[in-house]
């Protein structure tokens, strides 16, 4: 895709495709993002057992739709650049934007099913990080029609921030200009692996996670992208952004989620038409580990199928 690191050369995106037998109408395609220290797989979580029913992707495209899984550059099958501190979220989000019109330039032409399609909707799907990602990519490329962030809010995550970093609290533009120095201060390994810790348990929220979900959830687990991590966590800084989103919104957070308080994430998108907020019951920061996920898929169908009528 170009050089968008100085110096790293052509820079490659991996993605994996899922195409339904019958596409819904109109034809549409999902494409997700990981959330930190997660890869694509994430999206297709595959445990043993014959009820195994944790695939986010498979319930989709059981549904009719496309889906298309990324793994942002850093993460999994995608480059791995030398100076991963230089992937700030605008760098990763230009080439999100770059992969995800390729591939529906593709899909369009028949180059990846064989068969052409007449037109194609996307809907951007985000989990945690991978949310801000979707959030940023679709206000400065409009790349959907709708997106879908699950386990995310512009609150950040105060309590794993020093003090310099908090500092920079409700101001985006600072929090930017300080990034990849602050990055760098907190780790010398841009790449660093998540240790465990009491915010890390948070995501499977104790007991109620089902655990063959978490033994599937080990084979999608990675390194940390530092850079875009930090700025996650950096409370207001993806605000101005989030603002900006004039397609529908769906947001999906669990009740034991590290997102903030469910009910002040939905005031973030003043432009949206269209902001449902789903609160998921006894549910952590990865959602399809809980029993919550075969009602959250079929709501995130009817709210898909929904807005496509529209």
């Amino acid at each position: 895709m170009g050089e968008l690191l100085p110096g790293e050369g052509s820079l490659e995106v991996a993605a994996d495709i899922f195409f339904p037998s019958r596409l819904c109408s109109p034809p549409t395609a999902l494409f997700c993002l990981p959330g930190g220290a997660l890869t694509r797989a994430y999206f297709n979580l595959l445990a043993q057992g014959p009820e195994s029913d944790f695939s986010f992707a498979a319930h989709m495209v059981a549904a009719g739709f496309i889906v298309v899984t990324l793994d942002p550059l850093g993460v999994g099958g995608s480059t791995r650049p030398r100076d991963g501190f230089e992937l700030t979220p605008d760098i990763l989000t230009r080439a999100n934007a770059i992969a995800v019109e390729r591939i529906r330039r593709d899909l369009l032409a028949g180059r990846i099913a064989g068969t052409p399609l007449p037109q194609l909707d996307t809907i951007g799907i985000g989990h945690s990080m991978g949310a801000m990602l979707t959030a940023m990519q679709q206000a400065q490329h409009r790349t959907h029609s709708a997106v879908a962030l699950f386990g995310f809010g512009t609150q950040g995550l105060v309590s794993a921030l020093s003090a310099e970093e908090a500092a920079l609290a409700g101001n985006p533009s600072a929090a930017r200009e300080n990034l990849v120095r602050l990055a760098r201060t907190r780790s010398p390994d841009p790449y660093p692996e998540i240790a465990p810790s009491a915010q890390s348990k948070e995501l499977f929220a104790g007991d109620a996670a089902d655990r063959r979900g978490v033994e599937a959830l080990k084979r999608a687990r990675t390194h940390l992208l530092l850079t875009p991590g930090l700025f996650s966590m950096i409370p207001g800084s993806t605000a101005p952004e989030c603002a900006q989103i004039d397609v529908p919104v769906l947001l999906a957070v669990g009740d034991r989620d590290i997102a903030g308080p469910p009910q002040q994430i939905p005031a973030s998108f003043p432009g949206s038409p269209d902001v449902t907020l789903l609160v998921l019951p006894k549910t952590g920061h990865c959602h399809f580990l809980f029993d919550s996920r075969g009602r959250f898929f079929e709501r995130v169908v009817s709210w898909a199928e929904a807005i496509l009528r529209e």
